[in-house]
């Protein structure tokens, strides 16, 4: 192709009409896998209904709601919940995690690496020996704790003087998770053996078989209501990650929109980690995994994450409830699996961190 056959290709691209039809025809193959990606969450949503050990592992034959009470109380009472709360950690979790790496600029960073995990455990562990085991209790003192350790993590980042900003943010969230695990650490030395230490044993491994639709509707408004917010402002995330000035020039309120979102992830993450526990990992891999596939534009790749990150942690739980005879902590299944992909991630020679 000679020149000025390329001058007129090129002016060809640049002509209004055909441009955004090639940007169409671009994005369609990721909208197309976003929709399946959806169709698959809702089909395994379906047959989680249908997973357990009753009445012979692994399944429960559909035709037998009709004609089995015990097998529709099961279902409706205890999986149902169940499935729906596995999703909605999930959702929180990836949502949060790309929130955090993106806004701090930090690859590494999950909700797990700042604090807000240990924070959250810490004051789930404070509220069951001191205040009660009530799930408002419980989710409240989860919420607060989790706000404090993001917010040491924080001011302790500033404070350092040791390194570039993300290295100092890992250290500080090293730093502040050390602190509240060491608090954890002490709560389970007082806690009573028999009544208090087995249970905050038990929520430190993570796992949903408490779940009940009370439980499930106390974590509701707030998780649904922080994942609207993140998901209506995922397009500013791509402006929030650029520096102060940059953001400022393009009509952005940094600070404000900056406290706003990572509220509404840390919200998110306390609500549904006071009735989960500690179950990590999944806000971490789960962002890498989503720009891997639909690109680190914060308009796609939230919604992947909070896809991915609700089947992931659904087909743990299915994993966990059904694989044994006894059931299998959630929390050393997601740790198992993300670590493992984690590792397989970083041994790629063709991986890119962006901002």
């Amino acid at each position: 192709m000679g020149v000025s056959g390329g001058r007129r290709v090129a002016d060809a691209l640049q002509s209004p009409g055909l441009a955004p039809a090639v940007a169409r025809g671009l994005a369609c193959p990721k909208q197309r896998g976003m929709l399946w990606l959806a169709l698959l969450l809702i089909a395994a949503l379906a047959l989680s209904l249908f997973v357990g050990r009753y009445p012979a592992p692994p399944f429960l034959a559909p035709d037998r709601l009709a004609t089995d009470e015990l097998a529709q109380r099961l279902v409706w009472n205890l999986r149902l919940p169940r499935v729906l709360a596995a999703i909605l950690l999930g959702m929180a979790l990836a949502a949060a995690g790309t929130v955090l790496q993106m806004i701090l600029g930090n690859p590494l960073v999950e909700p797990g690496f700042l604090g807000v995990s240990q924070g959250a455990a810490f004051g789930a562990a404070l509220s069951i020996i001191f205040l009660g085991n009530a799930a408002w209790l419980v989710q409240g003192a989860a919420a607060a704790f989790a706000f404090v350790g993001l917010g040491l993590s924080y001011f302790l980042a500033h404070r350092l003087r040791y390194g570039g900003w993300v290295l100092r943010l890992v250290l500080a969230g090293i730093a502040v998770s050390a602190l509240f695990s060491a608090g954890v650490g002490m709560l389970k030395y007082v806690a009573d053996p028999l009544r208090q230490l087995p249970e905050i044993t038990f929520w430190l491994l993570g796992g949903l078989w408490s779940i009940t639709w009370a439980q499930l509707r106390a974590i509701l408004p707030v998780t649904l209501i922080a994942l609207f917010v993140m998901y209506r402002m995922r397009w500013r995330l791509n402006l929030l990650a650029l520096d102060d000035a940059t953001a400022f020039s393009l009509g952005v309120a940094p600070n404000l929109e900056r406290a706003l979102v990572l509220t509404a992830a840390v919200a998110a993450t306390a609500a549904v980690i006071s009735v989960s526990g500690m179950v990590g990992w999944i806000g971490l891999i789960m962002p890498h995994l989503a720009r891997r596939l639909y690109g680190s534009d914060a308009r796609r790749a939230l919604p992947a994450a909070l896809l991915l990150g609700g089947l992931f942690c659904l087909l743990c739980d299915d994993v966990a409830r059904t694989l044994l005879a006894g059931e299998i902590p959630l929390g050393i299944l997601t740790s198992l699996l993300g670590a493992t992909f984690f590792m397989a991630l970083m041994m790629k020679q063709n991986i890119r961190m962006s901002r």
